[in-house]
């Protein structure tokens, strides 16, 4: 049981030492490196807790004993002060997000934020909530379940203030969820933890489903996002909404579709049956997303990513059929007329890499008329806000602070 035990050590030290240095190198390693990053980096205290009585069961069974045993003990206990170093460091997300917001909206983009939104704002993060991460529903939040939408079956789930009014009026935050344009869902924990937060601070949230791959094949992903912004400008009155004001957001893929969303208005391959409908939204605040499928600046490491896209979204090789995966990426779709994006991303993030995201917000930026913030954040892995923790709890608020701006600068146009 001693060598056991050592072995467990040896993946608990791993697990630390994937933090700081996660693989990117190969598709399948990066995989292994985000789906066991991801739970340490975030959920670290909650590891090293299981970790611990994991250890606690062997040195009860007579397991922690001679060489093996005293070495595997070492690898704990150092495995627990690096995962905990790292958690704690990740508030330095705080001063992370704040400066990307002031590069990109101004130094004083506080003081432009209307009065009544600024008194809401939370600085400190839900202890409460980082306790029980696995707690999506919130006493003050109404959530109503699948709301049909769409000509494909599609649903959609709304969160909103429980003590809201009918004709409120409210700005609406649109999510759509990653998984790889594969597998997920609208109710998976994705978002939830931002739009309770939002829905308490008097928006209106919505989560989306669309057609999932290998049934689906682009560009349905999009067309089903693009219906669930008509129903949404159609009928989210009648649940208190203004179809007005309209934010997007998402992460991974969710990340790829709510900036293509914000970037492709009227676009008529992207609206079959609709084409002169109105799809614009007023900005967007994309997680860790893929903006170029063609790799044009040569950013992925490896053919992964061009492999699922290849296979499973477009059915089609790459060579030969270029303008097809340009026609789908975000960024052949930047313009003048781009609306407000918050663009965040990590620098640990084994799937998607920093430098993709650092090139989409430096060409938004050259080429936009809006403001475009661009927030990176040091040591993050791909999809750090699936759960509330000391970093997503801080660019939680950041991210309110860039809504209520956009917000505050809308209800000074009207």
């Amino acid at each position: 049981m001693s060598t056991v035990f050592l072995i467990l050590s040896v993946l608990y030290a791993w697990m630390a030492w994937n933090l700081y240095r996660p693989a990117y190198d190969h598709p399948r390693l990066s995989i292994l490196s985000f789906a066991f990053g991801l739970p340490t980096g975030e959920l670290g205290l909650h590891v090293i807790f299981w970790q611990a009585m994991t250890v606690a069961f062997f040195l009860l069974i007579g397991a922690v004993s001679g060489f093996f045993g005293a070495l595997g003990f070492l690898l704990c206990a150092a495995s627990w002060g690096a995962i905990a170093f790292y958690y704690f460091e990740s508030t330095a997300a705080q001063k992370e997000v704040i400066s990307g917001l002031e590069e990109g909206l101004g130094e004083g983009f506080q003081t432009q934020i209307n009065e009544a939104l600024r008194q809401q704002f939370a600085e400190e993060p839900d202890r409460a909530l980082i306790r029980h991460p696995f707690q999506h529903r919130d006493p003050n939040v109404e959530l109503i379940r699948n709301v049909h939408f769409g000509d494909f079956g599609q649903r959609l789930d709304i969160r909103r203030p429980r003590t809201s009014e009918p004709n409120a009026q409210m700005p609406v935050l649109l999510h759509i969820h990653g998984g790889a344009w594969t597998y997920g869902k609208k109710d998976d924990g994705q978002g939830i933890p931002l739009m309770n937060h939002m829905a308490k601070r008097g928006w209106i949230c919505i989560s989306s489903a669309y057609r999932l791959s290998p049934s689906g094949t682009f560009p349905d992903h999009i067309v089903d996002c693009k219906q669930a912004i008509v129903w949404i400008k159609e009928g989210i009155q009648s649940y208190g909404g203004n179809p007005d004001f309209i934010i997007v957001t998402g992460g991974s893929a969710g990340g790829h579709l709510s900036s293509l969303l914000a970037l492709s208005d009227g676009h008529k391959a992207f609206q079959p049956g609709f084409e002169e409908k109105d799809t614009a939204v007023q900005g967007a605040v994309p997680f860790y997303g893929i903006y170029d499928f063609t790799d044009e600046e040569n950013h992925f490491p490896h053919d992964g990513m061009a492999k699922i896209l290849e296979d499973s979204i477009f059915k089609m090789d790459l060579i030969g059929n270029e303008q097809v995966f340009k026609e789908a990426s975000p960024r052949f779709h930047i313009s003048e007329k781009a609306p407000p994006f918050m663009i965040i991303q990590g620098t640990h993030d084994s799937l998607v890499p920093v430098e993709s995201s650092r090139s989409f917000s430096k060409m938004l930026r050259e080429k936009s008329t809006h403001k475009v913030a661009y927030v990176e954040l040091k040591g993050a892995q791909h999809a750090f806000d699936v759960f509330p923790s000391l970093r997503s709890e801080y660019v939680k608020f950041g991210v309110e602070k860039f809504l209520a701006w956009t917000y505050s600068q809308y209800l000074k146009s009207v």
